[in-house]
């Protein structure tokens, strides 16, 4: 029985990858030209930086985002970029080997980094961040910034925030910065990672309320999202649980973003409603 163009496509599409990677750093020039954008369109940017996370490696933001990345990557039938390591830390960058990036340079250097993928001819680049604060803000006006300008889709997805349902649903409480959902992140996939022995109730202070304080360097590098909730424990079966779901959730979003781009029509093919791709 003849295989239909769309099967034939599939299968060329996983022949292609599976010999060579799904990593944008392992590719060749020809290889990147045979799949971009014929093949695949969709390219996934893991974003993160270096700050104190209690008894987890200072790379926690860093892992995270690559390591979904990897994993939603066959899912999505995207590429993935190279990771943006460091970033705009915040009120961390007192503990020792926490990194902090001028705001001025990390916006330079991303957006440059945006437009390369989108010159490259990705039509939708998936920003995976891994850190919050004001990161995420920059990384929003970026996202539209560069998006107008190159006519390419571009979003950008904070996994525990989009996942905080899946935080109370696995662990029966909200999470924090370093606390049981983060650290059971890490758990999950980097277990010699977790210093258990490290760990102390001393590492912890709830987040104050807005408005009432704030205090440079935060006083510990576990920040609680609600008073009570979120302690670190080190359960590798709720870890585990926890990070498929969270692939589960972030795939489940990115997807749907794009199959509504697609039904719109926008940026799409150097035909949109906002006039063509350059």
């Amino acid at each position: 029985m003849r295989k239909s163009a769309g099967v034939l496509l599939i299968c060329a599409v996983q022949a292609v990858v599976g010999q060579t990677s799904r990593e944008m750093n392992d590719l060749n020039w020809m290889e990147f030209r045979e799949l971009v954008p014929a093949r695949i369109k969709t390219v996934l940017l893991p974003t993160g930086t270096v700050e104190a996370h209690g008894v987890i490696h200072n790379g926690a933001d860093n892992t995270a985002p690559q390591d979904l990345a990897r994993d939603m990557a066959p899912k999505l039938d995207a590429l993935v970029a190279p990771l943006i390591p460091y970033g705009v830390t915040g009120s961390l960058d007192g503990y020792a080997g926490t990194f902090q990036v001028s705001e001025g340079a990390y916006r330079l250097f991303v957006a440059d980094v945006l437009k390369g993928l989108a010159r490259s001819g990705f039509e939708n680049i998936i920003v995976i961040n891994g850190h919050g604060g004001p990161q995420t803000a920059i990384l929003n006006e970026l996202a539209e910034k560069v998006g107008r300008e190159e006519r390419v889709r571009v979003m950008v997805t904070n996994w525990w925030a989009i996942c905080s349902d899946v935080t109370l649903k696995v662990f029966g409480e909200d999470g924090g910065h370093a606390g049981w959902n983060e650290t059971a992140f890490t758990q999950a996939r980097h277990p010699s990672l977790v210093r258990k022995e490290r760990y102390s109730k001393e590492l912890e202070t709830p987040r104050p309320a807005a408005g009432t304080w704030y205090a440079f360097p935060f006083p510990t590098p576990v920040i609680l999202y609600q008073p009570g909730q979120g302690s670190v424990r080190f359960d590798q079966k709720k870890a585990e649980e926890y990070y498929a779901a969270v692939v589960e959730r972030m795939t489940a979003v990115v997807k749907e973003t794009i199959e509504k781009w697609n039904r719109a029509q926008l940026f799409q093919g150097g035909s949109s409603g906002g006039g063509p791709r350059r």
